[in-house]
């Protein structure tokens, strides 16, 4: 399993955090496209750091377009000798129809063909084929020579997709080379929803599960006093109660029983009561949704809960201190 890293925060403190995540033996760093730009850490990051992968989880899909993120693509692939991969993520009608004015419609069509017009544009610059792309959302049929990259030796970047529902990670299975497994999973969902969606892509595909990665983003409750496990378990109660809200992803709850619970949130989240709707996020919710374990029990509890099923996670283990934090990357690495 490879672990990876958070690269969040200013600009200015990219490259130092880069560089100590990569000292610090995490295979990976990744950011996302919350308050700022997902891409602009990477290039910051690939200039202060030699092997640690770079990648995206998530940049938005819909805010752009095929050509814009192919070529934001190629030139991170090229600046970081290979380094780069591309995490895409659809977001939700809302965010991209009224925070982004950008159109909104069959998401997984959308973003099957979104990825196949970013394959035929790097043909098209790494192989020298036509480019000629007509699909139903998006058409490429225009590549001069002065808009083609040459200085990329490396290729293209993995692409790895971030799903909840089945429809999405069947989506992923087929046309990405790995799957950004949403944060709000249970292991239960995981197992009765998730994997067997993934299973469907890759046999439509005809691939392989060697042949595709599956990430996961931890929710993890722990501390080494009260304060440090009250804090850590009030941000993860908040968070989750935040994915929860989302109705989108009502089914994860709707696994467990809990399909009433995602109303409820949404109906506090319109009203703002952001604390409030982290008191409805039970220890029995929390625990499915969240390891909840002692520092140094974390490794074992996340190997012996994913480490069957997951190729990489994100847990960037934030109480440890460097020699702990050192120690938990490589025990977990052995999952």
């Amino acid at each position: 399993m490879k672990i990876d890293g958070a690269l969040m925060g200013s600009l200015s403190e990219a490259p130092a955090r880069a560089a100590e995540l990569e000292r610090q033996g995490f295979d990976g760093l990744i950011t996302a496209e919350m308050a700022h730009d997902p891409f602009l850490p990477l290039l910051l990051a690939a200039e202060h750091t030699e092997r640690i992968e770079l990648m995206t989880s998530i940049a938005v899909a819909f805010s752009r377009n095929p050509m814009i993120i192919a070529n934001l693509a190629n030139d991170l692939q090229s600046y970081a000798k290979g380094r780069f991969i591309l995490g895409l993520g659809s977001q939700i009608a809302p965010h991209i129809t009224k925070r982004f004015s950008m159109p909104w419609s069959h998401p997984a069509a959308r973003m099957r063909e979104f990825i196949l017009a970013m394959r035929a544009i790097w043909a098209c610059w790494y192989e020298g084929g036509k480019l000629d792309f007509r699909g139903e959302f998006y058409t490429h049929t225009l590549m001069t020579p002065m808009f083609t990259p040459t200085d990329n030796p490396h290729g293209a970047p993995r692409v790895v997709l971030a799903a909840v529902g089945p429809k999405m990670t069947e989506v992923a299975a087929e046309v990405a080379d790995g799957m950004l497994v949403h944060g709000f999973t249970t292991p239960r969902y995981l197992e009765e929803v998730t994997l067997p969606a993934v299973e469907r892509g890759l046999a439509s595909a005809g691939r392989a599960r060697s042949d595709f990665t599956l990430c996961y983003p931890a929710f993890v409750v722990t501390g080494k006093d009260a304060r440090e496990w009250e804090r850590s378990r009030t941000a993860a109660t908040r968070q989750i109660a935040f994915y929860g809200s989302t109705p989108a992803y009502r089914g994860v709850l709707e696994v467990h029983g809990w399909g009433d619970l995602q109303p409820e949130l949404n109906a506090l989240s319109k009203q703002g009561k952001w604390e409030k709707m982290g008191e409805l996020i039970t220890d029995e919710v929390l625990e499915q949704f969240a390891v909840v374990a002692e520092p140094d029990s974390v490794p074992g509890a996340l190997k012996k809960r994913f480490g069957g099923s997951i190729d990489r996670m994100l847990c960037a283990f934030p109480q440890a201190t460097d020699e702990e934090r050192a120690r938990y990357v490589e025990e977990l690495r052995s999952a």
